[in-house]
């Protein structure tokens, strides 16, 4: 299944640094998505774009994730002519990650 079953996501960025939230649509599927939305798996999956490290930040309170991913905007806003400068669209292809089901709860 798709991640974007699960989820949503918004973006930011900041210079080169790119933020990617992940939020679950359901707050029982956080647990499962804890373990297969690894920092690995995501630079993995978004591995034509972001070419640094990929850190998660975990908010279980809100069933949320934040990942910081660095050297993700080719050189920033202000330095990349790059069509999505921002990073706007990673968010759609980081939903469109291939994710396990889960289980029932």
């Amino acid at each position: 299944m798709q991640l974007r079953e699960l989820a949503h996501s918004r973006t930011g960025d900041k210079g080169n640094t790119l933020n990617v939230s992940v939020i679950c649509r359901d707050p029982a599927h956080y647990d499962h998505l804890k373990q297969v939305l690894t920092p690995d798996a995501v630079k993995a999956w978004l591995a034509g774009i972001v070419r640094g490290e990929v850190v998660r930040y975990e908010l279980p309170l809100i069933a949320a994730f934040n990942f910081v991913m660095r050297d993700a905007l080719g050189g920033g806003v202000t330095r990349s002519l790059a069509l999505d400068a921002h990073g706007k669209s990673v968010s759609s292809a980081l939903m469109g990650m291939t994710v396990a089901a889960p289980g029932p709860t």
